[in-house]
């Protein structure tokens, strides 16, 4: 027996031109509509006398609520209204995950971000976005470079108060700054001034984007794209993987998109928040032992514009009992730890990278050990920098960093 499939749901975008925007198919999905789903902005752009379905604003928190909201309408046309493109920052991400692409017909309207590169005249493609409706706003900190354009996606009227005011503290105060209110509707409003000289307590119109081209400092630190950052920009207790060795480290993990690294013996979270910085899609867990220092990765990876690394307390191995499985992992500290190089090998998947740095000769010695069962490489890293010696100049020797870097086999 065949059984009918249930109808599918409607992921209707809208504008701040609201219903005289819509195409015609919108419309029509819309008019015939049994449920209508969306925030009370949204739904209030509706005429009633056009949509006479059932209005239903969305509960806070939102994506807990969706799939019990979506289960209680079962069997009737629905329709989710989302602003702009719903596969763009918005609802309808939430909705395949929950329901499946399959169940959904999307029918998407421009984006705030097409309707401000339009009037900014900024190619879309060059351009970077970041959505502080779906994110913190210390995810802007990684996008901040010198002469780069970014759109960043409001969550409300105080949101360019906080972009300005971090730019301030990021010494990119001289940023120019455009706050595009209420795009594609006839309220439409562009207000431009500087990070410097937005006021700290000026609101805008709740519906806003954030246009930035931003101008960095001459005494900001330049943070590159390229593993190994300064080492003033950590804050540390001296239980930091230094600039060139972190450098090395990062290239022999070789973090890809979407993977997963357990930075096990965090100090202070140098690894893990490179290692986010190499891809927005990329995660990380930090394993620390110590409070102290946990606390203090939290805020370097908050400084640094990569909040989403996740720090765990507690001594290694048996911290990382329940973690996801990694991609790649990398032990910095308590090599000695018994059973914690056993442990960190076994939770890799085949395929997947082990490197540990060391610079004592009992942890060498373990290392060369799984060096000759595993294979990969084993080497030895020594930088040694220029210094004033009297009147001269010579070199001081860091202390060498053994490294072992495998790649797990089948």
């Amino acid at each position: 027996m065949s059984t009918v499939p249930p109808p599918a749901i409607s992921v209707v975008g809208i504008g701040a031109d609201g219903w005289d925007g819509l195409p015609e198919n919108s419309r029509r999905t819309l008019r015939t509509a049994e449920v209508l789903i969306g925030g009370p902005r949204q739904l209030d752009l509706l005429p009633t006398a056009e949509c006479p379905g059932e209005r239903v604003a969305w509960p806070s928190p939102l994506r807990p609520a969706v799939p019990g909201l979506l289960a209680a309408h079962e069997g009737r046309r629905v329709a989710v209204l989302a602003s702009g493109d719903p596969m763009f920052h918005g609802i309808g991400r939430t909705l395949t995950e929950t329901v499946g692409a399959d169940r959904l017909h999307v029918l998407p309207h421009p984006s705030s971000v097409s309707h401000a590169c339009a009037r900014l005249g900024w190619p879309l493609e060059a351009v970077e976005t970041v959505s502080l409706v779906t994110g913190p706003l210390d995810t802007l900190s990684a996008a901040l470079h010198d002469g780069r354009r970014l759109l960043v996606l409001s969550a409300g009227a105080r949101t360019p108060a906080q972009v300005a005011d971090l730019l301030r503290r990021k010494g990119y105060g001289a940023s120019r700054l455009r706050v595009l209110e209420r795009l594609g509707s006839p309220h439409e409003r562009i207000v431009e001034t500087t990070a410097d000289g937005w006021a700290p307590d000026e609101a805008a119109d709740p519906l806003n984007i954030v246009a930035l081209d931003c101008v960095r400092s001459a005494d900001a630190p330049r943070l590159g794209l390229t593993p190994g950052l300064p080492d003033e920009v950590f804050e540390h207790d001296g239980q930091l993987t230094k600039r060139h060795v972190r450098a090395a480290t990062l290239a022999a993990l070789a973090p890809a998109p979407g993977e997963l690294l357990w930075d096990v013996g965090g100090g202070s979270g140098s690894i893990g928040i490179e290692w986010l910085r190499a891809h927005r899609s990329c995660r990380a867990v930090a394993v620390e032992r110590s409070a102290e220092r946990a606390a203090r990765i939290t805020r370097n990876a908050a400084s640094l514009g990569v909040p989403a690394l996740r720090v765990v307390t507690g001594p290694a191995p048996a911290a990382l009992a329940g973690l996801p499985t990694p991609d790649a992992v990398f032990i910095g500290g308590g090599l000695t730890a018994p059973g914690l190089l056993e442990a960190c090998w076994e939770a890799l998947p085949p395929g997947g990278r082990l490197v540990a740095n060391t610079v004592t000769l009992e942890s060498e010695a373990l290392l060369a050990d799984h060096y000759r069962r595993h294979g990969g490489e084993l080497v030895r890293l020594a930088v040694a920098q220029a210094v004033p010696v009297g009147g001269f100049t010579g070199w001081r020797q860091a202390m060498p960093v053994t490294q072992w870097s495998v790649t797990k086999g089948p």
